[in-house]
């Protein structure tokens, strides 16, 4: 069933309202060879806005500082219109060893810089944006919830962590009052599904609203490269250069994708779809999915990634993508839904579970 981007959802268990879409602005500015513009990124954010879209995303070292730049003269006279959500974590100075990281000092300075950047008093949703194994749990959640209570952070949310970290959080929230995780940004596409063994059942069972990043697994399920394109040495560790080395340094420019990416060539042949309609639309059958983050270096690849909405598959065109992206469940899940285990825990019981809520 299609839908709009004005037909909003609520961001995991809180009452905040976004679209079903969220705008991705890693691509606002230059600074990395292969970004938009100031006036192409105005006319992208113009036509989310006008059809109703309001979550925009984007992180404190996203083109080194320059999308939030950008997103905060573009917000200016509009900033309440939007939900603003950034990340900290990354470092902005490799010769300081606290100008990075999930601590606390970390987190205070990266929000200041963001306030200043994106020109605001308040942002909305504050993720941390990749686990550094080195900080304790009970460190970034009081600082998280000292920046809720003083009014610069309205929500709080995490990517790019284990399950087994976020649930823990999740649970020391809770018990000690403080302001519990909404959100989950994870890597999620049809090249990418392995989230689906623990991130995305634990997120729905947790109340965290997921949002996935790189859907079109960096512009490999759009059909731009082919086997030529394997050739790349793995890409660098860097996001500068050009969006091949992004995706090749990801790991998303495969034999495996490309092969993904030839069905979803065929389901998008056979209804009139551009790849990308199909492989945005298909995160969205995932009922734990809440907005996929979607970019895009110019305004017609963007009108185009927002016709996904649109996008009814048939039973053929879902078996057909689940069949070639299918991921190992491993253990113990693949365990617990054998028959022998099944018979020895239920006895042939029939039990129905209770609505997860969202």
């Amino acid at each position: 069933m299609s839908t709009t981007l004005d037909t909003y959802r609520l961001l995991g268990r809180s009452g905040l309202r976004v679209s079903p879409l969220s705008l991705g602005t890693m691509t606002f500015g230059e600074d990395w060879g292969w970004g938009t513009d100031k006036a192409e990124a105005q006319r992208i954010l113009d036509t989310y806005a006008d059809r109703g879209g309001n979550f925009v995303d984007t992180a404190s070292m996203y083109t080194n500082g320059t999308s939030e730049q950008l997103l905060g003269q573009l917000t200016q006279d509009r900033r309440d219109q939007f939900v603003l959500a950034t990340k900290y974590t990354m470092i902005t100075n490799p010769t300081d060893p606290n100008a990075g990281g999930n601590h606390r000092k970390s987190m205070v300075r990266s929000v200041e810089r963001s306030l200043r950047n994106l020109q605001t008093d308040y942002i909305d949703l504050l993720y941390l944006h990749a686990w550094d194994f080195t900080t304790p749990v009970e460190e970034i959640l009081r600082a998280m919830d000292d920046l809720v209570r003083q009014g610069k952070v309205l929500y709080v949310g995490i990517s790019d962590a284990p399950a087994w970290q976020v649930s823990r959080m999740q649970a020391i929230a809770d018990l000690r009052g403080w302001s519990p995780l909404v959100a989950l940004q994870v890597e999620y596409s049809l090249v990418e599904r392995t989230v689906e063994r623990d991130l995305i059942p634990m997120a729905r069972e947790l109340g965290l609203g997921v949002l996935p990043w790189s859907p079109l697994a960096s512009g490999v399920l759009t059909g731009k490269y082919t086997r030529a394109d394997l050739d790349h040495d793995g890409g660098t560790a860097g996001a500068a250069g050009t969006r091949k080395n992004v995706a090749a340094s990801g790991n998303a420019l495969t034999e495996r994708a490309l092969d993904i990416a030839d069905v979803v060539k065929v389901v998008a042949e056979r209804n009139g779809w551009t790849p990308a309609q199909v492989a945005l639309a298909w995160t969205l059958q995932n009922p734990g999915v809440t907005s996929p983050i979607i970019g895009a270096r110019t305004l017609n690849q963007f009108e185009q990634n927002l016709t996904a909405l649109d996008v009814e598959f048939s039973a053929q065109d879902l078996a057909e993508l689940e069949a070639v992206s299918a991921i190992e469940l491993g253990f113990p899940h693949e365990m617990l839904s054998r028959p022998m285990t099944q018979s020895v825990t239920r006895a042939g019981l029939k039990i129905e579970s209770a609505p997860v809520p969202r």
